[in-house]
């Protein structure tokens, strides 16, 4: 009786080694997603149930971006993009968080609507949810997926909704979602984001498939000397998306649905928030102020019509 109980601690101290393990693994692999890159951004469309949709040209594009670890905690590693536009132009990118087994996701719906969905215990375990972000901190997609770290391969995949992306949004009207399949995988040079995508009109009658499309956008390392005028920029500019993000978690706490409107006052959420964080480098706010400030503007533009 001793020997089998001895067996199946031991099995118990096995198994939760290598859980930490596999933790650890996936923390690492999240973490080496930030980096100084250069990123190509390759997109095609590939099929269209409807033998008459006139597919769209490929979009290609690069420039270079600087990725920062901006929160570190076990269980929530958060890094934000930096665009960098020649030598003395800096743009406040995307930013994706990542959460380890956390019970809710925000959903997209369609129309600037996100809704917050409670998740089963069995599909939250060991999973980690990817949390994207807009260049003003505004949600863009949340998706739940698996990291898996074999033969010597690091990589995570999910699906789930989205706005559509900003290559378009401005450009067409003819879907309201963008069903993404998203693939991360680390490569020898940096990492690739791979995307097997659905455009969808969304409506009364439920969702229909308009076209397919393939989507790379390949992040490669770069000489970080590049990055010098970036990394004064940001030294002035982080602390105050500090306080925009503590400022969009109250609003995230608050509200089960988030809609976004689009122009007040004539300008747009990101060119508020963007004057916001110029006027307090410049008139060097305190942190209180730059939290009640932001959370002014955002109730300006959530659940607005």
């Amino acid at each position: 009786m001793k020997k089998i109980i001895f067996f199946l601690a031991l099995c118990n101290s096995v198994i939760s080694v290598s859980a930490q393990s596999k933790f650890e693994q996936d923390r690492q692999a999240i973490k080496s997603l930030a980096g100084y890159y250069k990123v190509t951004f390759n997109y095609a469309e590939t099929f269209a149930p409807d033998t008459a949709y006139k597919f769209h040209p490929r979009y290609h594009s690069w420039g270079y971006e600087w990725a920062i670890v901006v929160e570190d905690s076990p269980k929530k590693i958060a890094i934000q993009h930096l665009l960098v536009v020649g030598d003395s132009m800096v743009i406040k990118h995307w930013r994706e968080d990542w959460v380890y087994e956390q019970p809710t996701i925000l959903a997209y719906e369609k129309d600037n609507t996100w809704k917050k969905v409670t998740l089963k215990a069995a599909d939250v375990k060991g999973r980690w949810i990817q949390k994207v972000y807009q260049v003003d901190d505004s949600p863009r997609y949340e998706s739940i997926g698996t990291w898996v770290h074999v033969d010597g391969r690091h990589e995570w995949q999910s699906k789930t909704d989205s706005p559509l992306p900003r290559r378009e949004f401005t450009k067409r009207s003819d879907y309201n979602v963008l069903n993404r399949g998203n693939r991360i995988y680390l490569t020898a040079n940096g990492w690739m984001y791979e995307q097997d995508n659905n455009k969808v009109v969304r409506g009364a009658d439920g969702d229909k498939i308009i076209a397919q499309e393939k989507g790379y956008e390949e992040f490669t390392k770069v000489d970080e000397a590049k990055f010098a005028y970036a990394k004064k920029w940001w030294a002035s500019q982080q602390g105050y998306w500090a306080d925009a993000r503590t400022a969009w978690d109250a609003v995230f706490a608050k509200n089960a649905t988030i809609k976004l409107a689009g122009k007040k006052d004539g300008k747009l959420l990101y060119e508020q928030l963007f004057a916001l964080a110029e006027k307090s480098e410049k008139e060097k706010w305190s942190s209180n102020k730059n939290k009640e400030e932001t959370i002014k503007v955002i109730n300006n533009y959530v659940n607005a019509s």
